[in-house]
């Protein structure tokens, strides 16, 4: 065994806080440059502009230190928590909240959670409760991912119970059915993380921590590449295109994870996000 690190969860409220803002700021160059791509493949003209547009946009956002979106999303943070690391100074839950209350406030990002959503959907103001998904990992290091999550491409995302003897077939069908039914609504281009397997609370975080891969990257496994090739070509196939108004880039990329299931069942979720993927990674 290691020995024991102890970390101030004061480090860990100070980098949610640098992500919230950086993420809403700068978009990852491999999104970046997969627009780039993607605005000289594009067989539309209109498409063509409108990718173009897209590319100044996040230029304009990271020259003059402004969101690349108005809607700065919802804090979803994975933290990878390594097991040699003693947890100093107060909560830890409380110390990424209290990340996301400075970052979206000293950021002027706009707060966009509302509390008691059924009934009174109060805003609470400073962005909080960020979305927390914690795993404990070896080593005595924590890395910190955040991804600023839009509610326009989160509204679009799917949960499909599917049967066993749907197989491969009814997967893609509910794939391809969920990015034609958003339509324009997610902003496209889009990225598409399908979670498969396991069960139905598991597979929408697979699904949404498959987003966190970078574009343009291939999946170890060739049989997973394969699929995310089969899907990305029968979704952009759609022509939906680029914001909607028709094209051969409806999304610049679809990641896959995936793991064991129940014999009676067949899990997939499907979770959209916009052209303005934001997520950035830290280690402490």
């Amino acid at each position: 065994m290691g020995q024991v690190r102890d970390l101030d969860v004061r480090a860990v409220t100070e980098a949610v806080k640098t992500m919230c803002v950086t993420a809403n700021y700068d978009l990852p160059q491999d999104v970046y440059d997969a627009l780039v791509r993607a605005r000289e493949a594009e067989e539309s003209p209109v498409g063509r502009e409108v990718l173009g547009q897209l590319v100044e946009n996040a230029d304009i956002a990271a020259a003059d230190r402004v969101p690349i979106c108005q809607d700065t999303g919802f804090a979803v943070v994975f933290a990878e928590v390594g097991q040699d690391v003693h947890l100093v100074g107060g909560h830890f839950d409380d110390a990424v909240n209290e990340g996301v209350r400075r970052g979206y406030g000293d950021g002027y990002l706009r707060k966009s959670v509302a509390e008691e959503p059924a009934h009174a959907r109060r805003n609470t103001k400073d962005n909080t409760p960020a979305i927390l998904h914690t795993s404990i990992v070896p080593g005595d290091k924590v890395r910190l991912t955040l991804m600023a999550k839009g509610g326009g491409a989160e509204n679009m995302s799917s949960l499909n119970m599917l049967k066993p003897s749907q197989g491969w077939a009814g997967m893609v069908d509910a794939v391809v059915e969920t990015v034609s039914k958003a339509g324009s609504n997610p902003c496209p281009p889009v990225i598409i993380g399908v979670g498969i397997g396991g069960t139905i609370d598991v597979v929408t975080v697979l699904a949404k921590k498959a987003l966190l891969r970078d574009v343009g990257s291939t999946h170890a496994d060739p049989r997973i590449a394969s699929m995310e090739a089969e899907l990305l070509d029968k979704i952009n196939a759609l022509g939906i295109g680029p914001q909607g108004l028709g094209g051969s880039t409806t999304a610049l990329a679809v990641f896959i994870e995936e793991m064991p299931c129940h014999i009676a069942s067949m899990p997939m979720a499907v979770n959209v996000q916009c052209h303005a993927q934001r997520h950035k990674t830290v280690e402490l």
